[in-house]
């Protein structure tokens, strides 16, 4: 200030941030007017303080490019919630507005901050490393396992991982994220200070250090960097070091450039225009701040130094290098080397002992006993909660790779209900048949269906007289009435090919087709004089002995089975009628049906257990049911003799588990879900559940009775009787030629004679 009221300043060049600065031309107006280049990074700017101080020009990269990193990382490894850790500076709204920007950057990527630990400034604590174990301690009892240091001086990040490491935080599971200002220190650190970070991983500034400029400047500063600190062990220059040196070659080149004499006025737009390539990336300012696009190198501290895993930039993201192709910068993040040794993604969050229990809502009153129970068990007084829908909920726990103490809670209201319990926080969470739907998604989150859904009609079955007329024909399929035709017809043809020249009773075509007939019947009168026509006859008569007991059987068998069909085919029959129809009470299927398939609400009656229907179908008082899928197949399995479904399914989203929106919980349990329904336990559960039942259920819908017989059962003895047929007719052809032969040979002997 007393070099600015005595005109013997014209520029500022340090590391005053931009509140101070601010703070300072309310004292003394002649400041304003000065260039002030800072050095401070990230680069931060409220809207406001730019109009106020329009020659306030910032060399550090904006922080908004340091906040999508951040999110980049969170986004790649897929972590839906992260603490925040910050030390506070005298300028708390930077703080506030570096928050701000990661909340922004993170919705992007499906994440969001969860928990956010801010210490004091470190030379205000008498006591640090006890308040860092204290915060620390507080962290440890939350779920969340990735925390972000997005602002703090290197002095408390050197404490802070010292304490992690002796609490354990630094161990298998727990996720570190540094950003620029602590990671373009590491070259800087003791070895001890790495040994604390193993695992950490973060993104430093990238530039250029194979260009002639930067070697001459590499060379320069670390012969006078090493002849003025001798005991350090790294001299190499660091990005603030470029950056540094790039701020006085602005204000110098600005200066030679107006050459003589100038105006403060004329030396100000000269820095503002500034435009070449320095060590630290080019050099153009608007807004006050530097216009540059940054590279960051990720890296993950390992050993005595750190590893580079990838570079990132906001226009293309990750890559291995920057060979520009077509499609942009291409790469992933080489293998990362998490806290603990961990060799697999940490999943970001974990269940903490020392949490409350989840308190896990149940419906108390369902329809379905099968796929959810409670009772109470007065011996060992304490509610029990079984059923399909709870044993797949427990084989899904044990994918976990922690363990989530839980308890069941009974609900006695209706499902939506039970959701908006879990939307308000009242529960964690709610599982049992729950019907994944659109409307209850805009209040909670579900887990992948365990089980598919449709909404199905159930009726009762009817006689069908029409089927009865032809039932005989039915017995045999089509197939194999041709094909007993048509062998019945060959070995008849065989037998009068062989007996015809010989036996008088077999003379004739029709005598042939005769025999056929009556052979069927075992009352043929014709005598057989051949005993090649006896071997080709006995087994096609054995045939018509096995043939003939099956059709029998079959016949009498579907006569036994009345041909059923469905009572109603469609809902437009319901509605025309006006007929009654029942559904679930709790389900979202009343609603369903009034709103989606307009019944009438007069038309519908509720009940509240899936036991109620049959009474009701015979009583007359519904003519059909609605269910979910999962409760139709237990109702048909129970009682398949007289129901079957009919009319057309609408698809639902299944069943699935509940819980709070943006719930890590949610996630690790569909991924559990899915390996219990890979693993074919999902299978095994279903049927162990319908095992009970004598009954088998149709998925299609279709009546299973009596089948029709196919030629399959009698091909062998079909294959037999043709080769045997083929045979005796190629001989007996072959004794025709013969005999034909011999007879024009003897009729031309005759003539010679």
């Amino acid at each position: 200030m007393d070099l600015a009221q005595s005109k013997a300043v014209q520029a500022i060049i340090g590391t005053m941030t931009l509140q101070e600065a601010a703070v300072v031309t309310e004292i003394d107006k002649a400041v304003k007017n000065l260039p002030i280049l800072s050095l401070t990074s990230p680069a931060r700017s409220p809207p406001l303080m730019s109009f106020r101080l329009p020659y306030f020009l910032q060399m550090a990269d904006d922080i908004t490019y340091h906040m999508q990193c951040i999110a980049a990382i969170v986004g790649h490894f897929r972590w839906r919630r992260v603490t925040t850790i910050s030390e506070h500076s005298n300028d708390f709204s930077s703080i506030s507005e570096t928050i701000n920007l990661l909340s922004h950057s993170l919705r992007l990527v499906d994440s969001e901050v969860d928990h956010q630990l801010a210490f004091p400034v470190l030379s205000s604590l008498t006591d640090p490393k006890a308040t860092i174990e204290k915060e620390l301690r507080k962290l440890n009892s939350k779920s969340n396992r990735v925390f972000l240091i997005v602002h703090s001086s290197l002095e408390l990040v050197i404490l802070l991982f010292e304490k992690a490491k002796q609490m354990g935080l630094m161990e298998k599971g727990y996720v570190w994220i540094i950003t620029d200002e602590v990671a373009s220190l590491l070259d800087s650190v003791d070895p001890p200070v790495n040994s604390n970070m193993q695992g950490v991983i973060g993104f430093k500034s990238h530039f250029v250090d194979n260009s002639k400029m930067f070697k001459h400047f590499k060379y320069k500063f670390r012969r006078k960097y090493g002849s003025k600190y001798p005991e350090e062990d790294n001299s190499n220059p660091s990005i603030f070091a470029l950056r540094a040196y790039d701020a006085i070659w602005t204000l110098a080149q600005a200066a030679t450039k107006l050459q003589g004499n100038f105006t403060l006025e004329e030396y100000t737009k000269r820095i503002l225009s500034s435009n070449f390539e320095g060590l630290s990336g080019k050099i153009r300012f608007k807004d006050g701040k530097a216009l540059q696009i940054p590279i960051f190198e990720i890296i993950n501290v390992i050993g005595k130094s750190y590893k580079e895993l990838a570079f990132w930039s906001p226009a293309f993201g990750f890559s291995e290098n920057f060979v520009k192709h077509n499609n942009g910068f291409v790469g992933v993040l080489s293998p990362v080397h998490w806290p603990g040794g961990l060799q697999t993604i940490p999943r970001g969050w974990t269940y903490s002992s020392e949490e409350k229990k989840l308190k896990i809502g149940v419906p108390a009153m369902g329809a379905c006993s099968q796929l959810v129970s409670v009772s109470y068990d007065h011996s060992q007084n304490e509610t029990q909660v079984t059923g399909f829908s709870i044993n797949i909920f427990k084989a899904a726990l044990k994918f976990l790779p922690y363990n989530l103490p839980y308890e069941f809670v009974p609900f006695y209201g209706t499902y939506d209900e039970m959701v908006q319990q879990v939307y308000k926080k009242d529960m964690s969470a709610a599982v049992g048949d729950i019907a994944i739907l659109a409307h209850r998604y805009q209040y909670v989150q579900f887990s992948v269906p365990y089980v598919e859904s449709q909404l199905v009609m159930v009726v009762q079955l009817k006689p069908d007289k029409s089927k009865e007329k032809w039932m005989f024909v039915n017995t045999f399929t089509k197939e194999m009435w041709l094909l007993t035709a048509a062998m019945h017809l060959l070995i008849g043809f065989v037998i009068w090919m062989i007996e015809h020249q010989d036996n008088s009773e077999f003379e004739g075509f029709g005598a042939m087709l005769w025999f056929s007939v009556t052979v069927i019947f075992f009352t043929q009168s014709e005598p057989i004089k051949s005993n090649l026509a006896r071997f080709v006859l006995a087994p096609w008569l054995f045939v018509i002995l096995i043939v003939t007991a099956s059709y029998t059987a079959s016949l009498t068998s579907m006569m036994t089975v009345s041909q059923l069909r469905p009572s109603v085919l469609d809902i437009e029959t319901l509605q025309r009628t006006n007929a009654t129809i029942g559904c679930n009470r709790k389900s979202f299927i009343v609603k369903y049906l009034t709103d989606v398939l307009k019944f009438s609400p007069e038309t519908i009656r509720r009940f509240d257990s899936i036991n109620d229907y049959p009474t009701a179908f015979e009583n007359k008082e519904i003519v059909a049911a609605f269910f979910i899928a999962p409760h139709a197949k237990i109702f048909l399995t129970t009682h398949c003799k007289g129901y079957i479904k009919s009319g057309p399914t609408y698809k639902m989203g299944g069943l699935g588990f509940v819980f709070p929106k943006d719930s890590s919980l949610a996630i690790d349990m569909s991924e559990a879900v899915l390996k219990v329904i890979e693993s074919g336990e999902t299978d095994q559960l279903e049927k162990d559940m319908l095992s009970a039942s004598s009954c088998s259920y149709s998925t299609n819908g279709k009546i299973q009775d009596s089948r029709s017989l196919g030629p399959e059962p009698f091909a062998g003895l079909f294959y037999i009787c043709g080769t045997i047929a083929a045979m005796a007719l190629l001989i007996t052809m072959n004794m025709c030629v013969k005999r034909k032969h011999e007879h024009n040979r003897a009729a031309l002997s005759n003539v010679s004679s």
